[in-house]
């Protein structure tokens, strides 16, 4: 059977979905939902920049350090790919080097944020405030993005938890199950960037 409980030695045992484990399934479950959270924040975004004076973007926001954290977080879904492929191998050691390079990637990706932040409200454009219009360009700006620098935050210390269980080898038989739900996560977290980059300082 390919899903439900099955009965062995008069006990239940939970067994895959298909080829997919409960784990999985779970973790799904979970982006699908996140997934909504963030399609009613776009979908917002976009009636009130379609029906009020909304500034440009890309003359007031960071474009080119947004560009950079791009490229960067682009970059650390393949770290991640070849993290899980070296722990398939069971060679601990790529496995871990590959998993801290997404990890610093990240965290990279938090620092720029940060600066940008800084500067920004060093130059007028605030939560609640902008000198240059709208104030709403500035709440949905620090809203979306914040709440998706949030998930990467999130991210980091997931994948810093998968690090020190690698470290200490439960990763060492070579089944990557675990690593495979972590990297679930983090591309849907690169994904949803990509959207974000693209509505938010593109169009």
């Amino acid at each position: 059977m390919g899903g439900g409980y099955h009965l062995v030695n008069k006990g239940y045992v939970s067994p895959q979905f298909g080829t997919m484990t409960p784990g999985k399934l779970a973790m799904w479950m979970f982006l699908v939902t996140d997934a909504m959270s963030f399609s009613g924040f776009l979908l917002a975004y976009a009636v009130m920049r379609s029906t009020q004076t909304w500034p440009s973007p890309v003359e007031h926001l960071g474009f080119g350090l947004a560009g950079v954290a791009t490229i960067i977080l682009n970059i650390t879904s393949l770290t991640m790919f070849f993290s899980i492929h070296y722990c398939r191998l069971k060679n601990r050691a790529k496995m871990l080097n590959w998993l801290m390079a997404t990890i610093v990637g990240g965290v990279a990706f938090l620092g720029i944020q940060a600066y940008e932040y800084t500067h920004l409200v060093s130059h007028g454009l605030g939560l609640t405030h902008f000198l240059h219009g709208n104030n709403l360009f500035g709440s949905t700006f620090y809203l979306i993005t914040g709440f998706h620098g949030l998930h990467i935050l999130s991210g980091v210390i997931y994948l810093t938890c998968q690090y020190v269980l690698a470290y200490q080898g439960h990763y060492d038989h070579g089944d990557s199950g675990k690593l495979e739900i972590a990297s679930l996560f983090w591309h849907f977290v690169d994904f949803v960037w990509i959207l974000v980059f693209t509505f938010v300082y593109l169009i």
